[in-house]
């Protein structure tokens, strides 16, 4: 059985880190994602208000993927043809 102190911990730490996504989501979304994908650099704000409660939910891996830049990481034969 959960206690209630554990209930509220685990409530906080979602809740930190949803505040630490919406915090990274905004910048991401206006440039960040322009960044990792040239087509979403041209993107409308209908498609940034789109992507917003996905960068929220995965600002850390979007994070290390802005840090660590280069080209995307999957290599698949849909994006070989494409260029």
């Amino acid at each position: 059985m959960i206690t209630t102190e554990t209930a509220v911990w685990i409530v906080n730490l979602a809740s930190v880190y949803l505040l630490a996504g919406v915090l990274f989501a905004f910048p991401f979304v206006v440039k960040g994602a322009g960044r990792l994908d040239s087509v979403a650099k041209h993107g409308t704000w209908g498609f940034r208000a789109l992507i917003f409660p996905g960068a929220v939910a995965l600002w850390p891996w979007l994070a290390w993927r802005l840090a660590r830049g280069g080209p995307p990481p999957d290599r698949n034969a849909h994006r070989n043809r494409a260029r």
